[in-house]
Order: C-alpha cells, then sequence, then structure tokens
C-alpha cells in the first residue's frame, strides 16, 4: 500500500457527519501460524511462583477479547490513517481521532504521508513517536501502529536510515543485505512505536509499463523475489524479543504484471491458474513459509478465478480458497486501503467491508468512512450474513498478533531513546552498500563511463518536482569533483523556452549526462519521465555529442531514448542512489550490477557491464 491522496481528509470529513460527544473522557490510564513462546522449566526441586508464569499470547488475547462488545471487536478490525505531523489538542481533527480511540475503540493507526504536490510531507519521528504515546494511553486495548516501511522507516519518516527501493537490492545480488535491512527496519520502527511493517512486496514486476509496482518489486524473476522477500522477513524476525515485528508479504495475488495504478481503478492480472502458480503465487509461498505475520490483499481482478470486475480483496476464491486452504496461510490477512479507487469505485464504503470479511480478511485498512464500515458490518453480524464466530476468529488473530510483539506488557515508547536508534552511522552505511553495489551499466558506447573529462561535461538533473530534493545530493557530489563543470537542475513544471534555454547553457560542453529521476508513486499513473523532458534529452541526442543517461528510478528508460551513447540505472530515487551514481561515473567505485529486469528489445535479465573502479 502507499500513502493516498486524501485519505486523512476522507476520514475527517465521514466522522465530522457523525455527532460527536461535545466532551471527550480520556480513560485512566493471530492466527494459530503464531506461536506461543514455550515456558521456560524451572529448576530441578524449584518451583515458579504464580507471578512468574508466563502467560502465552493466546491468553492474552482471550482476556482482551473478553472485554469487548460485539461492536469494539468489530472495531478492533479497523486500521485509520494519521500523518504524524503535528495536531494541536484543541482542533476538531485530534477530537476525531480521540472519538475513535475513546467511543469507538479502532485496533490501530497506520501513517501515511500528505501529498504536497509532487512531492510528501514526511513527518519526524519524535512527533510520530510522542502522537502514538498519547493514542496509546486513550485506548481500551493497546494499538497496533503500522507504516509502509518500504525503503525502511524513511519511507514516512524523517532523520532515519535511507535505503534504496527493493529492486536496487536484487541488483546488488546479495540476500544478506536484505537481512540487514529487515533487521534495522525493525528496530528503528519500534524504538519510535510502530510494531506492524507492511513490507516486503512479493510481486513480481514483469510489466514494464507497471506505474505503481516497478522499482518497488524486487524484479521480474519469480525466485529472486522469494529470495529477497523472505531474507527481509529473516531480518525482521531477528530482531531482541522487544523489538518484534510483524511484516507483511503484497500485493496478492501478485500485482506485478499490471498497467493500472489500483488508487485510480481496479487493476487486472491476466494468465490461467497455472501462470499464477508459478510466478506471481511463488513468492507469497515462500514468504509464508518464512513465516511472513500478515498478506495483503490487492484490489485487483483475476478473470481465471472470478468475474473480471470482483476484486481479489473481496473474493473468497482468493482469499479463503487459494491463500488460506491451497497455501494454508493462517496468519492476518490485511486489505489493501478500502478508500482506494480500485475498490471504492464500484463498491459502497460499508458493504466493501463486509464483503471483505466474508472473502476472508481479518482487517480492514482505511475504509473511508470508518464508522460507517463498523455499523455496516454490526448489521451484517445482526442479520445473520456474517457470524459471530467469524468476527471473533479475525478479531482473536488480530490480538494475539498484538501481544506477540508485546503489547500487553509495554505500549508506549521511550522519546528520550528514540535517537540512539533510528538513524546511526553502521545503518547508513549499509544502506550505501546497497546503492554502491546495484550501481548497473547496460551500454557504454567508446567507454564513455567513467568519465575522462568530468570537467568539460555538462550534467543535467532532471527532478520531478520543483520543491522537492531530488538532485541536490548529485549536484554536490559533482561540485566537490569537478568544480567546473556545468550542472543545471530543471523540474517537470518548466516550459519548454526555459529548457532550451538550458541547452544552450551548456553549449560549450563536450559530453552531456543527463541524471533522470522517475519514481513511483500512488496517483501518478505513469512512470516515465513527464513534462518537457523526453524532448529535452531528445534535443542533447541530437547535437551528435555523447549523452550518458542515468536513470535514478525506473529502469526501463532506456526505451524510450534508444540512441543514448550509455545508459546507467540505480533503481531509486533516493540520496544514496545519487551518492553512488556519481561515485560510478567518477569511476570511484567498481560497477557490477546486474539486472533484475528485462529492458524490451535492448536488455535481457541479467545483463550489466562489470567495470573495475580507476581511482
Amino acid at each position: 500500500m502507499v500513502s493516498s491522496r486524501g485519505a486523512l481528509l476522507a476520514v475527517f470529513v465521514a466522522l465530522a457527519i457523525n455527532a460527536l460527544p461535545a466532551v471527550v473522557k480520556r480513560p485512566a490510564t493471530t492466527g494459530s501460524s503464531i506461536k506461543k513462546p514455550i515456558a521456560k522449566k524451572p529448576a530441578s526441586g524449584k518451583k515458579i511462583p504464580p507471578s512468574a508464569t508466563p502467560v502465552s499470547d493466546q491468553a492474552i488475547a482471550a482476556r482482551w477479547l473478553k472485554s469487548l462488545t460485539l461492536r469494539e471487536q468489530i472495531a478492533q478490525l479497523i486500521i485509520i490513517p494519521f500523518s504524524g505531523l503535528p495536531m494541536n489538542t484543541r482542533t476538531r481533527e485530534y477530537r476525531n481521532f480521540t472519538y475513535l480511540m475513546t467511543k469507538e475503540h479502532v485496533g490501530g493507526l497506520i501513517l501515511i504521508n500528505v501529498p504536497n504536490g509532487r512531492t510528501n510531507a514526511k513527518a519526524d519521528p519524535l512527533e510520530v513517536a510522542s502522537f502514538l504515546n498519547r493514542m496509546q494511553k486513550l485506548a481500551k486495548v493497546p494499538l497496533i501502529a503500522a507504516g509502509d516501511f518500504e525503503r525502511g522507516v524513511s519511507m514516512r519518516m524523517d532523520s532515519t536510515t535511507i535505503f534504496p527501493h527493493a529492486m536496487a537490492f536484487t541488483a546488488a545480488g546479495d540476500p544478506a543485505l536484505v537481512r540487514k535491512q529487515g533487521q534495522i527496519t525493525a528496530k528503528e520502527a519500534r524504538a519510535i512505536g510502530f510494531h506492524w511493517i507492511l513490507y516486503p512486496d512479493a510481486d513480481v514486476n514483469n510489466n514494464p509499463d507497471n506505474p505503481i509496482i516497478n522499482i518497488r518489486s524486487f524484479g521480474e524473476n519469480p525466485a529472486d523475489v522469494s529470495r529477497m522477500a523472505s531474507a527481509f522477513i529473516e531480518g525482521a524476525h531477528a530482531v531482541l524479543p522487544g523489538s518484534r515485528v510483524l511484516v507483511t508479504a503484497k500485493h496478492f495475488p501478485g500485482h506485478g504484471d499490471t498497467a493500472t495504478d489500483t488508487h485510480f481503478n481496479l487493476a487486472t492480472i491476466t494468465g490461467d491458474r497455472t501462470r499464477l502458480e508459478q510466478v506471481e503465487w511463488a513468492p507469497f509461498r515462500a514468504a509464508i513459509q518464512a513465516g511472513v505475520d500478515s498478506v495483503m490483499s490487492a484490489h485487483l481482478a483475476v478473470p481465471a478465478l472470478e468475474p473480471p470486475d470482483l476484486p481479489a480483496t473481496l473474493s473468497p476464491k482468493l482469499l479463503n480458497g487459494v491463500l488460506r486452504g491451497d497455501m494454508g496461510f493462517s496468519g492476518l490477512i490485511v486489505t489493501d486501503a478500502l478508500q482506494m479507487g480500485g475498490i471504492a469505485q464500484g463498491f459502497p464504503a460499508g458493504e466493501a467491508a463486509v464483503r471483505a470479511l466474508e472473502a476472508g480478511a481479518d482487517v480492514l485498512m482505511m475504509p473511508p468512512d470508518p464508522k460507517a464500515a463498523i455499523n455496516a458490518v454490526v448489521a451484517a453480524v445482526r442479520s445473520g450474513r456474517i457470524t459471530r464466530k467469524r468476527i471473533e476468529e479475525s478479531v482473536n488473530r488480530l490480538l494475539v498478533a498484538k501481544a506477540r510483539v508485546g503489547l500487553a506488557s509495554k505500549k508506549l515508547v521511550n522519546l528520550d531513546a528514540i535517537h540512539d536508534t533510528v538513524n546511526s552511522a553502521e545503518s547508513n552505511m549499509v544502506a550505501a552498500q546497497v546503492a554502491d553495489q546495484s550501481v548497473t551499466l547496460v551500454r557504454n558506447r567508446d567507454e564513455m563511463i567513467p568519465l575522462k573529462s568530468p570537467q568539460s561535461t555538462a550534467f543535467f538533473l532532471l527532478s520531478e518536482s520543483r520543491i522537492g530534493i531530488e538532485g541536490q545530493a548529485m549536484a554536490l557530489e559533482i561540485r566537490k569533483r569537478a568544480a567546473n563543470a556545468t550542472v543545471i537542475q530543471v523540474d517537470a513544471t518548466m516550459g519548454d523556452a526555459d529548457l532550451q534555454a538550458a541547452i544552450q547553457h551548456a553549449g560549450d560542453a563536450t559530453q552531456y549526462v543527463v541524471a533522470a529521476f522517475a519514481s513511483v508513486a500512488a496517483f501518478r499513473g505513469t512512470a516515465p519521465l513527464g513534462g518537457g523532458f523526453p524532448q529535452l534529452v531528445q534535443s542533447l541526442v541530437a547535437t551528435q555529442k555523447p549523452v550518458a543517461l542515468v536513470a535514478l528510478g525506473n529502469p526501463y528508460l532506456l526505451r524510450s531514448f534508444p540512441d543514448a551513447a550509455a545508459y546507467m540505472t540505480g533503481y531509486s530515487t533516493v540520496p544514496p542512489a545519487e551518492v553512488s551514481a556519481v561515485r560510478a561515473l567518477f569511476g570511484e567505485i567498481a560497477i557490477g550490477g546486474k539486472l533484475p529486469v528485462t529492458i524490451p528489445g535492448f536488455a535481457n535479465y541479467g545483463e550489466g557491464i562489470v567495470l573495475p573502479a580507476t581511482k
């Protein structure tokens, strides 16, 4: 799942319709696949006092379950979004949150980013942790806090370790680096107050035109994706008991071979069941075998098994039949965000919640109107459409998971200790190593890379946003090494006249390096270069001077610019990838990355030119 435009607004508007109490009083202060801790045997001749006897996760869950009414049990299955940005306690926005905590008793929160043009406003770890602590104090049952930490916690928060996108790890070729990412992500998440990581991505990205998965996937080879996803799970589960997290394989039944952003519309996976078993489902089976705690469903259709207008999130054949039955998964099934267009356009909020539970889902992620979803499920139980036993099965899975991550004994975090864990030098070294090893050289005519005359090179940095940080780290690193080189930063909002002026400004250069940032994000719809960038690159090629295209993000860009003299990709738009690209251009690091995807018509899976460092 990715952050969604208007997700928070949808929740707040829906709640505002409902009458809220004038004053909210604050209270005084999963499934069978989750293993119970094994009680230690007492020393010979000694008895363990009752107070020291370990209490099983199931016993804790049973105690919590007994304290909840039917409506409160259903509310436990609801996860609502928050931004982590400062929120005054006297605002209606804050009152909405306290209402959901103290009156409805929702089960948890998920951190999302607030869109700001083509960038996202990320939260501060201390502000996030402080808010989570306040909400935990209001909750009748401890809240579970979740996040789409695909590039580590940095995907949603500043001042944390910044990892490249998933595809970079496969290009680097070392599952041990993915395990380290899992460990670091788990430690940083728990330090801030999170227990549930909605990662790894188990999608097999074999569609070059995929606008929403792309570099978020480990690649096009099911074996690669299986190996890397399993490594992340193992790493995240290898932390100390006090830092235990839940991890999630997504987006079942596989979102890689699609060309539609499900934030807009319902996507479709074509192919028969044999193809699904061999390609899309292989990484999910591997994740289950590796002990993944939860699986996220996708809002996409599978015509081979269900009608073409039915999202997998609402499909009993896929969730109960394939995932639970055929694959034997007994952990948590969580829906992708229920406010996404792929499901919200076809089903009312309440009906989508009911049908997701009927299909086999346990947790309802971000319904557009939480109270309407609760009301609809309550009505379905009272009418006999859903049994109370069915609700208790899902609630029990979630409560056991909460107990498993230690929420019965510790639900608050120490704010003073956060920066002892997050953003450490050691963790950042791991991220830098991944970025260095992932750099892949696909084409290198006349041995253009490493650059022989960087001082006479014009560097064009093509940023997606005028207000973003893309290109800043790269510009700084280039100027450190070639003070007299021309470095031109442009963005996709610039008009043709400005872009042509930039080309003329670089007219004295003997060669060009074009660093193109092309990320994937919700509601973008496409992953190629935007604005006047395609024409800019074509104009540079038309000068007959050598052009090296460096793809920071979408690795398939060579298809759009086949005449580039050199082509190098780093699979990510994050600053560490920028630094590694500069180091590769200047010959400071060896280049050894291998393509985890095929670039149709230009390069095959597994290709990559190997070059030694020259400095």
